[in-house]
């Protein structure tokens, strides 16, 4: 369906203007249907970023530095999102060996198979929705992005 049309909004000022909304309608299009996806699972999309990053590091640990550096929103608190992941028994906190002040953070295995079928479930739901377009246009559309931002 048409931008212009999902957002009842007939003339932008330029194709960048629409271009500039089209993204945001979209981010917020995949983002409600991955929160769908999380909310069974208790978890929060960017809950769900900390353990896909911990899962890929696993079984090294990381930090809560480098845990914001690599986080999509880098707007969210990541100890605040840490703590809530450790409550819910997905992550544990250990007090690194070399750096008594640094707090090493590590995937459970209890969070390695929530992250697994949180992954799995967010391929059927989310995957069908953009297998819509090519392989070939899903590929341009990551190389125009990727020029977009520079």
């Amino acid at each position: 369906m048409r931008l212009e049309d999902e957002i009842q909004q007939e003339q932008f000022k330029d194709e960048y203007h629409k271009l500039a909304v089209n993204i945001l309608y979209s981010a917020s299009w995949i983002s409600t249907m991955n929160l769908k996806v999380l909310k069974t699972f208790n978890l929060s999309i960017q809950q769900f970023n900390i353990l896909r990053i911990l899962k890929g590091r696993h079984p090294e640990p990381a930090t809560v530095k480098l845990l914001t550096e690599r986080m999509i929103d880098k707007m969210s608190n990541a100890s605040r999102l840490v703590e809530k992941l450790n409550q819910k028994g997905l992550i544990e906190r250990h007090s690194c060996p070399t750096d008594r002040r640094q707090v090493d953070i590590a995937i459970t295995k209890k969070g390695i198979r929530v992250v697994d079928k949180a992954t799995k479930l967010l391929g059927e739901e989310v995957g069908s929705t953009l297998e819509t377009l090519s392989n070939e246009e899903a590929a341009q559309l990551n190389i125009l992005l990727d020029k977009m931002r520079g």
